[in-house]
């Protein structure tokens, strides 16, 4: 493959799902993994965009698919699972890069922006962890990384409550998360980037 990582690892044998798959951070951790020999399931809610990347990815000789799909969505979420194993038949990482904000000054954040972004970042990375353990569990483990933020902890971001507290939130369920599946041979990790 062409393209370059910006990491070494071997992923060959390896199914890897990034939801946000085709979006910033989503598409340079999709086309990462699958310069590490990964093959990549990318899932997003724009699916012209995570076609375009699944191909390009095939193009340069990897392997990958992509399918829409709103992770806070619990259905939707379930169904991006089971296209994975479909598909690859197993799962061994996934990666949930799917987020979403909105600025706005605390005193004037709209209700359904505060639900929106708590929805699709807190509870969107919650459902798929959580339906990622139970096959990781019957597969015999796995990881996941979870994309939080800096602004999590221990940064402020100006006129982002919800966004500052989806990002705490996640930093807060992994570490429980990864608690209680580190004995059955899953590891949960979360990745706090700042700007």
């Amino acid at each position: 493959m062409s393209y370059s990582a910006p990491f070494s690892a071997d992923l060959r044998g390896k199914v890897a799902l990034v939801t946000g798959g085709a979006g910033d951070v989503g598409r340079a951790i999709s086309l990462a993994l699958a310069a590490s020999g990964a093959a990549v399931a990318i899932g997003d809610l724009n699916p012209d965009r995570s076609d375009a990347l699944a191909e390009e990815i095939v193009a340069q000789g990897g392997t990958a698919f992509a399918f829409q799909g709103d992770v806070s969505n619990k259905y939707q979420a379930a169904a991006m699972i089971e296209a994975v194993r479909d598909r690859f038949t197993h799962l061994h990482i996934l990666v949930n890069a799917a987020g979403t904000l909105r600025a706005a000054p605390f005193v004037k954040i709209d209700e359904y922006d505060w639900r929106r972004i708590i929805e699709i970042n807190l509870t969107g990375t919650f459902f798929m962890t959580q339906l990622a353990s139970r096959v990781m569990l019957d597969e015999g483990g796995g990881v996941i990384v979870n994309l939080a933020s800096a602004y999590g902890h221990p940064l402020p971001l100006a006129d982002h409550a919800p966004y500052v507290a989806s990002k705490a939130g996640i930093i807060g369920m992994t570490r429980e998360a990864a608690r209680e599946l580190a004995p059955h041979g899953i590891r949960v990790n979360a990745v706090c980037p700042a700007e």
